[in-house]
């Protein structure tokens, strides 16, 4: 029995393996679930069919003013579909101790209302299972906080931008752009 339950899990790792190379199902992000900093999940699967920018985030870094800039991007374009998905992280040792912490300053500093998760691990084995994801399949690490990761309404990994991109740079919205409506 033991040795068939191996075997099995072989087989579907192997499945899904296959189907992350050929581009089914397995390589896009909405199998992925986050735990919201509001309580319940965030389900990636409740935003396919629309494009997605995750960004790695952190309240006591250089680059946390570029929130004033998410929450302006979010509201710009969410009645076209953007997602603006917040991650706080403290892999670079740069966030607040607790998620109720995280949530009252982002709150009282940026006045924000864009989904945001717990705070998460973006990078090395502790990894939340997205950010693996987008290592592995896609190549691209959070090097610093407010990395951008832009996912399309397919699935795919649009393209990344790190720290130094301001969420609402050309760069940054031509991109949304080209995936709205």
């Amino acid at each position: 029995m033991r040795n068939t339950l191996i075997v099995a899990a072989v087989v579907s790792a192997m499945g899904s393996m296959a189907a992350s190379a050929a581009g089914g199902p397995a390589a896009t992000p909405d199998r992925f679930v986050f735990e919201s900093i509001d309580g319940g999940q965030i389900d990636l699967a409740a935003f396919s069919g629309r494009p997605v920018l995750v960004v790695n985030t952190a309240s006591q870094c250089a680059f946390t003013p570029q929130y004033d800039a998410l929450q302006a991007l979010y509201d710009r374009y969410r009645e076209a579909g953007l997602v603006v998905l917040a991650v706080p992280s403290d892999d670079f040792a740069q966030e607040l101790d607790t998620e109720d912490a995280v949530k009252e300053f982002c709150e009282v500093n940026f006045d924000l209302d864009l989904p945001m998760t717990e705070i998460t691990h973006v990078r090395g084995p502790a990894a939340h299972p997205f950010f693996r994801w987008l290592a592995e399949d896609a190549g691209f690490s959070p090097r610093w906080n407010f990395n951008k990761v832009l996912i399309g309404p397919d699935g795919a990994v649009v393209a990344t931008w790190g720290s130094t991109v301001g969420p609402t740079s050309g760069r940054v919205t031509r991109e949304i752009e080209a995936l709205l409506p």
